[in-house]
């Protein structure tokens, strides 16, 4: 073995200070690089792990809401189906209404129509009938060329009256 000591040149010396000076670099370098570099991937490490559990739960949150969502929106649609459905009926109900109200003033305005008519006509009938009355008490007078009594003309009018 000192032959190949010899050989290579190797110092004990040596090689307990480049040992030293390797367990100094390696302390140094987990002190420095190791320890930070652990530190600094297990909070990214946490900070990925947080984010997915995040996602997660903001991914069933946003499920949960569309079908809230959804919900709320069917039953806005079905109301609105129903208000509009009532709203017509009700609009239905009232034109019925109006329509009959109208066809009842409209038989009232036509029952008044014909009594003002046949009041009318009886009327112009009574005038009709004094003044054909008259007309031949007078023609009678001409023919006769004598006055008449005003008690015959009256006896006249009232047959016709009650005729």
């Amino acid at each position: 073995m000192d032959s190949f000591i010899e050989t290579f040149h190797i110092d004990w010396k040596i090689m307990i200070a480049q040992a030293i000076n390797f367990g100094v670099v390696l302390v140094v370098f987990y002190l420095f690089a190791l320890k930070p570099l652990k530190k600094v991937m297990s909070e990214r490490s946490a900070r990925i792990e947080k984010g997915l559990v995040d996602a997660k739960r903001h991914s069933e949150i946003l499920a949960l809401t569309q079908k809230e969502a959804d919900e709320i929106t069917s039953k806005a649609r079905l109301e609105a189906h129903e208000i509009f459905q009532s709203g017509k009926n009700d609009a239905e109900e009232k034109k019925a209404d109006m329509i009959r109200i109208a066809q009842e003033e409209v038989n009232r305005m036509v029952e008044q129509g014909k009594k003002s008519l046949e009041a009318e006509k009886n009327k112009m009938m009574e005038e009709v009938k004094k003044e054909v009355v008259y007309l031949v008490v007078r023609a009678t007078e001409k023919l006769l060329e004598d006055e008449v009594d005003s008690s015959f003309v009256d006896k006249q009018l009232k047959k016709i009256e009650k005729a």
